[in-house]
């Protein structure tokens, strides 16, 4: 499930307190890799998502990053094309590498039929943590500095696209087995900024990333597409798409090829509420892609105050279970 490990289990809280840091919980190996190892052990789920941030890029590029109790996020700013300088040329191997041994620590540690997923956030969405220097309502900064110096973004996202198929390559040199590229605010773009923005990047990345790991198959998730996933499935045709909470299996399927994988999308309040409102939202999912490959995940990331008991639930439900 969307952030599978994390602050509604105990030990993941425990070990995140022994930790110190959100940041020293990422590039500390074997901590990294005992928090994705948590909900496998607990719940016995197909895959693992390794544990890290979409922000490790934009660190390892040489930017002050810290992540503040209560508040998320806080990046230093690069917010024109005159500031790009202050991203270095390459990854910084001493925090890659933490990431990378992590991977190969999870990958040993899981059993053979579990699936060991790396990722990265796509180009605009990290992009819009750099111009805002961290979350924001309406991304702004990143989205006036894409209409006032289209070129000049471009170079920010040229530059993205390359070190994320670096650091996707070296997750997947490392053991990961399916990568994913997490586009969480490209669904708020227009559409020809879409087709720039979103679709191109990642539609690149994919096409480079193919050429260096051919048989590694990628899931994308431009999150809040709508009507636009049409546009997304024809410009990036060899990935499984992500699909948010708020988009129906009848609509989905009526804008996308017949036959292409879909993720997704049961709403993570439904998991908070549980009992017979969680069953039937299981239930729809479910019979509403029962007739197009299907991962079955959530639409967006599990909520802290969700119940474990509810998790259970859930896993029984889409197993077959009572």
């Amino acid at each position: 499930m969307m952030r599978q490990a994390g602050r509604y289990l105990p030990e993941y809280r425990a070990l995140r307190a022994e930790a110190g840091s959100f940041l020293d919980l990422c590039y500390r190996p074997d901590f990294a890799a005992e928090v994705t190892l948590q909900p496998i052990r607990r719940f016995g789920f197909d895959a693992a998502i390794l544990f890290s941030d979409i922000l490790i890029i934009p660190h390892a590029l040489g930017l002050n990053l810290q992540f503040l109790e209560g508040e998320g996020p806080r990046l230093e700013t690069v917010r024109s094309a005159g500031e790009l300088p202050k991203l270095g040329d390459e990854l910084d191997s001493a925090k890659t590498g933490a990431v990378y041994e992590a991977v190969g620590l999870i990958r040993a540690a899981l059993p053979p039929e579990v699936t060991l997923i790396g990722f990265v956030g796509a180009p605009y969405t990290v992009a819009t943590y750099l111009a805002g220097g961290g979350g924001s309502k309406d991304h702004a900064e990143a989205r006036l500095w894409a209409f006032r110096d289209p070129e000049g973004f471009s170079q920010l996202i040229d530059r993205l696209i390359t070190h994320s198929v670096t650091h996707l390559s070296g997750q997947v040199r490392a053991g990961a087995e399916v990568v994913q590229i997490f586009d969480s605010w490209a669904g708020e773009l227009p559409p020809a900024e879409f087709a720039r923005w979103c679709i191109a990047p990642i539609a690149e990345i994919v096409r480079q990333l193919g050429v260096l790991h051919p048989d590694v198959p990628v899931i994308a998730f431009p999150r809040g597409s709508g009507t636009k996933l049409r546009m997304f499935a024809d410009g990036v045709p060899d990935v499984a798409i992500g699909l948010d909470t708020a988009e129906s299996a009848a609509g989905a399927s009526a804008l996308l090829p017949e036959g292409r994988v879909v993720q997704g999308n049961l709403d993570p309040l439904s998991l908070v509420a549980g009992g017979r409102a969680l069953d039937r939202s299981v239930a729809d999912v479910m019979d509403g892609f029962a007739g197009r490959p299907h991962i079955f995940n959530l639409g967006h990331g599990i909520r802290q105050e969700t119940p474990i008991a509810h998790v259970e639930q859930l896993v029984a439900r889409v197993r077959g279970g009572v």
